[in-house]
């Protein structure tokens, strides 16, 4: 059984109006992967909504920044459905792929087919990992 900090992570950005992906960044659970994923969404005026995960504080600006479950239940059910459609991102599975550009493309592919062929850039984004 692979260690946490061997696994890739996958931070995602959604719509909270249209629920569709933003952006998204593969790699280890750490601050560096969220400044990547923050540097995509930084010339966005957003209001971010996470979770308590310290990190999160660290990299995002505390004026636009909003902490809480009570704002995450969106990305959960995101994070749960393509667990549940892809099965390389199945915990326990052994179709986990350990190829960073594969993950990349297998998100890819589920937010293009999953969310109408759309990706877009609004306000308000919820993180998540």
């Amino acid at each position: 059984m692979a260690t946490k900090k061997s696994k890739l992570w996958i931070l995602k950005a959604l719509d909270r109006a249209t629920h569709k992906p933003i952006a998204w960044e593969v790699g280890q659970r750490n601050k560096a992967t969220l400044q990547k994923l923050y540097d995509k969404l930084r010339h966005l005026k957003a209001t971010f909504y996470t979770d308590k995960w310290k990190v999160f504080a660290k990299v995002l600006p505390k004026d636009c920044h909003i902490v809480g479950k009570r704002h995450t239940h969106l990305i959960e059910s995101d994070n749960a459905n393509t667990r549940h459609h892809l099965a390389r991102m199945a915990r326990r599975t052994k179709v986990v792929s350990k190829s960073i550009l594969m993950v990349n493309l297998t998100i890819k592919l589920w937010a293009y087919y999953s969310h109408n062929h759309n990706f877009i850039s609004q306000r308000n984004i919820f993180l998540s990992i």
